[in-house]
């Protein structure tokens, strides 16, 4: 009796060590089982997240702006305007607003001047004009038109010009703005300005005033500053 029960306790402990070692095989193998490749479910990767552009530091549209402007007056050569003049000084300021992001509107007040020998000439230009702009977050060229009310005072030796005068003319302008941040920029501009002004000329010859035009205009060239509000 006793011989059978250690045979009956042998074969249940060799049965469980047995079961023992299965159960640790299976649990191995499901642990580490892996589906082939065309069937198995791996997660999508991650979407791509490209750079987040640099905010635009230039002035946004909406926004109006004072611009201030020093530089020099480069007369025109025409026969009947000044030639031989020197070169002279300019200067402007003037408010204006950008409508959109490619286009603005401003005012501008200022003035231009150079001088002959005994000669002299001076120009005031009161002007509304436009700016086309080229977008760019730090560094926006554009190119500028406008017209408006120019007040001239000439002395003139050769044509015996002394008088003042007060005529429309316009003006072509090309530029670009270096922002320093959301409100500054740095300008550098180029404007030429048509100017035909019409003077009482006294000949001395023949002691006969009569009138002439003089084409007063010329370059400007200009350096400033844009200040957005």
């Amino acid at each position: 009796m006793r011989k059978r029960l250690a045979v009956v306790m042998a074969v249940i402990a060799v049965a469980g060590l047995s079961a023992s070692a299965f159960a640790a095989e299976y649990d191995r193998y499901e642990r580490d089982y892996r589906p082939p490749a065309q069937y198995r479910q791996e997660p999508p990767p991650p979407a791509y997240r490209a750079e987040a552009p640099r905010p635009p530091r230039h002035a946004q549209h909406g926004e109006p702006y004072f611009f201030a402007h020093f530089g020099i007056f480069d007369p025109n050569n025409d026969f009947n305007g000044l030639r031989g003049y020197d070169t002279g000084g300019a200067f402007d300021i003037g408010i204006g607003s950008r409508v959109s992001p490619v286009f603005a509107v401003e005012g501008t007040f200022g003035g231009f001047g150079a001088e002959l020998g005994a000669s002299e000439v001076t120009v005031v230009p009161i002007t509304i004009g436009g700016r086309l702009i080229v977008p760019n977050p730090f560094v926006e060229p554009y190119f500028g038109a406008g017209v408006g009310l120019y007040m001239v005072s000439l002395q003139d030796a050769f044509f015996g010009i002394d008088d003042d005068s007060a005529e429309f003319g316009g003006y072509v302008s090309i530029g670009a703005d270096f922002w320093l941040n959301p409100r500054i920029a740095l300008n550098f501009e180029g404007k030429y300005h048509w100017v035909d002004a019409t003077f009482d000329s006294f000949n001395t010859a023949t002691g006969v005033f009569s009138e002439r035009n003089i084409e007063v205009g010329g370059w400007t060239a200009n350096f400033g500053v844009r200040v957005s509000f």
